[in-house]
């Protein structure tokens, strides 16, 4: 058998150019055994002194060159769409704070509008989508294979990315979960409650699970290709999985996610698969198992040290400091980032906010985050 290399006592430019070419090996205490990068690090499982860290939309608003980048670009849309801009705002928070991952600006609406919807956004009021509510509605949607048209300036951007992000910063493609897209295509825009698909699901099964079946199978091939221009892991976003309740809860949540995740393992051997069901509650415990999923982000609905005990015994999770602390920063923000960070220590974390962060957020709290994170 072959023996581990004791990497421990080589020169550090040594490391460095050996591990430029390695972000799929593993080191691990001195031995090869752990991507370099420290996102993929954790995501393999492996317990840090520091967390790494990076924040649910850390290319926005509250960022005054993202304001006038999009500006620049004319509309959101027209930000998304434009390679060489939306690899700028992805870049712009990695210049200003180093954390530690950037993720492909974007936005979930892209694949209903690449398979068919009209998509347009209400400046104060967010998206509005045309609406798949019967069978005719769903038979006119584009099949899977015929996306890419719409998508390939979005797999440009990431080409970009993997070129020009520092060779320590790991690259997140995502997308969103398949309930939480339904949502806005049953509807027509955001809800509350999530209301009109609730009521779909109830009065048509078989359509509802249609539409879930053709958003599954685009996000399959959707996070496919970024992959392969250069993602080095993936997240699935269900911002609304926690309006799931009883068996839907596995059904539409859960089990979509699980066949994306294998999909994508399938093809793309060992790329980390970061699971989001926000909302979840004690749900999270056993998400890890259910879903495939080699790290759990959780909300800032339940508290990290029942984390550590629940979720965090099943592989990496990910979180969860509100996101009101970039708004009021302070000794509160610092107590509380402590906390999250000690209550996790026992075992992989990823640092994050509990969901994204919001327009009014300071710029000025989230460095404080990060160097209180890192020890500052």
């Amino acid at each position: 058998m072959a023996r581990l290399l004791d990497v421990s006592i080589w020169p550090d430019n040594c490391l460095d150019n050996m591990f430029r070419n390695w972000d799929h090996r593993l080191v691990k205490k001195g031995q090869i055994m752990a991507q370099k990068k420290t996102i993929l690090r954790a995501l393999a499982g492996e317990t840090l002194p520091t967390p790494p860290i990076w924040m649910m939309r850390q290319a926005g608003r509250y960022l005054p060159e993202y304001r006038a980048t999009r500006e620049q670009a004319g509309d959101f849309l027209k930000l998304c769409y434009n390679p060489e801009l939306a690899a700028e705002v992805t870049l712009q928070p990695i210049r200003r704070y180093g954390f530690d991952a950037a993720i492909l600006f974007a936005d979930i609406l892209l694949l209903p509008q690449a398979l068919g919807a009209d998509l347009w956004f209400v400046t104060g009021e967010g998206p509005r989508l045309s609406t798949i509510t019967t069978p005719e509605e769903l038979g006119r949607l584009k099949p899977v294979e015929d996306i890419h048209e719409t998508l390939n300036p979005v797999y440009e951007t990431v080409k970009i990315l993997s070129q020009e992000l520092p060779k320590e910063t790991t690259l997140i493609g995502f997308a969103g979960a398949p309930w939480t897209v339904a949502t806005y295509m049953i509807a027509g825009q955001g809800t509350p409650d999530q209301g009109p698909a609730h009521a779909l699901k109830a009065a048509n099964r078989p359509l509802f699970e249609g539409i879930m079946h053709r958003l599954t199978e685009g996000t399959i091939a959707y996070l496919s290709k970024q992959i392969e221009a250069g993602a080095e892991c993936v997240k699935l976003f269900d911002s609304w999985a926690g309006s799931l309740q009883g068996d839907d809860f596995t059904e539409f949540s859960i089990k979509p996610m699980q066949r994306i995740t294998a999909a994508l393992k399938e093809k793309h051997p060992g790329i980390p698969v970061i699971a989001f069901p926000r909302g979840a509650g004690t749900k999270y415990a056993g998400v890890h198992a259910a879903t495939g999923a080699d790290c759990v982000a959780v909300d800032d609905g339940v508290d990290a040290a029942w984390v550590a005990d629940h979720v965090q015994k099943d592989g990496c999770v990910q979180g969860n400091l509100a996101s009101s602390h970039m708004v009021t920063g302070g000794q509160g923000l610092v107590d509380e980032t402590r906390r999250i960070c000690d209550a996790l220590s026992g075992g992989a974390h990823i640092f994050n906010l509990g969901h994204g962060i919001t327009p009014e957020a300071d710029p000025a709290n989230v460095q404080l985050m990060i160097d209180t994170v890192r020890g500052g």
